[in-house]
């Protein structure tokens, strides 16, 4: 069975081909370059354009491939798990957009070109948020009128599901155990950061929020910051929403602490050069981490596995070792901390593999 898998972001379509049989990639590739939706069609016909040309990674038919797996930021509340396309999750995926503008609204748009260019073949949606939807209530809902949640679906959602989900899963193995007697906090740090506690396979929280600007320091992401310092902000500087949003996503983080850069490479070249905002912006980033690994070890009742993933958490080994030496003694000798690269294609191409399978056997 060979399964492609379709991530398509704000301006390229990445691929992948899968042959599932060993959970080998075959081929990839990066369209680049989209600068509206309409143009995501294009990016599929050159896909598909590719996927044939001759040599010894091209497929002869569209029947070679089985299903093409979607990765999908926003769910709602609606999936919890990876689910076949139907016009019905089309109209969700839409729905949800007004919660992800940036990120549903191009996904759909693959999706959508995708069903005329691959005709006949399932597609399936993997969800960013879908793992997270495993979080009690008592994590997800915020201290504001609960009319709010009802009215307009206002709470934690969590997003780098696939990558925290396949991590998770990923470091049982290592250590020769099954998932469901672990207690892990996975750290995933890109330019976006964000992290989960991870209790007996199932998300039990999580640092981004309703948008991905809350919890860690991120490149250009402030994260946590009391509510307060926006109103007082926006009256101060007469800011708009959109300016206003602007600076908490676009010019904060590590980039507004340091004055430098939202690339850790550039600032750990500046902390060896003795700059001292650069150094701050890294204790900052540091300091949330190990604050977050200690509270959800507390909720978790215990811990015994932090997995760090993404370009920062499997390039950057200082800041693991970092952060193992500074909370390694309040947790003791017993947890493990590892270096997992992620491999979001993949799941996203074993849960479009399960779910056409499963397909199969109704038929």
């Amino acid at each position: 069975m060979k399964v492609l898998v379709i991530n398509c972001g704000s301006s390229s379509a990445k691929y992948e081909l899968f042959n599932m049989r060993d959970c080998r990639a075959i081929t990839e590739g990066k369209i680049e370059r989209i600068v509206k939706y309409s143009d995501y069609a294009r990016a599929i016909r050159e896909i598909k354009d590719k996927l044939f040309k001759p040599g010894r990674h091209a497929i002869k038919s569209l029947s070679e491939i089985a299903g093409i797996g979607h990765r999908v930021v926003h769910g709602g509340e609606e999936f919890k798990d990876s689910t076949l396309i139907t016009g019905k999750v089309i109209k969700s995926i839409d729905k949800f957009s007004e919660l992800a503008p940036l990120h549903n609204p191009p996904s759909l748009a693959g999706i959508k070109a995708c069903l005329k260019i691959f005709p006949g073949i399932p597609q399936v949606a993997v969800f960013d948020t879908a793992f997270h939807q495993s979080m009690p209530r008592y994590s997800y809902i915020y201290g504001i009128p609960y009319e709010f949640y009802k009215k307009f679906g206002i709470r934690r959602y969590g997003f780098h599901g696939t990558s925290h989900r396949y991590v998770a899963y990923k470091a049982a193995e290592i250590l020769g155990k099954r998932l469901v007697h672990l207690k892990v906090v996975t750290v995933h740090l890109g330019n976006g950061c964000s992290m989960a506690a991870v209790l007996r396979g199932r998300s039990v929280d999580t640092s981004m929020g309703f948008t991905p600007l809350e919890g860690l320091l991120m490149g250009t992401r402030s994260g946590d910051i009391d509510p307060a310092i926006i109103i007082y902000l926006m009256e101060k500087m007469k800011l708009s929403t959109k300016e206003m949003n602007d600076l908490l996503n676009k010019k904060s983080g590590l980039l507004g602490v340091s004055g430098i850069s939202n690339d850790m490479r550039d600032l750990l070249r500046y902390v060896k050069k003795g700059n001292s905002r650069a150094r701050l912006a890294l204790n900052i980033f540091v300091y949330r981490i190990k604050k977050y690994i200690g509270a959800y070890a507390s909720a978790m009742g215990g811990l015994d596995a932090v997995v760090f993933t993404a370009g920062i958490g499997e390039r950057m080994k200082s800041i693991k070792d970092r952060i193992r030496r500074e909370s390694g003694p309040v947790f003791g000798r017993n947890v493990e901390y590892m270096i997992v690269p992620t491999n979001e294609e993949l799941l996203i191409a074993r849960d479009t593999s399960r779910i056409i399978k499963r397909l199969k056997r109704r038929k």
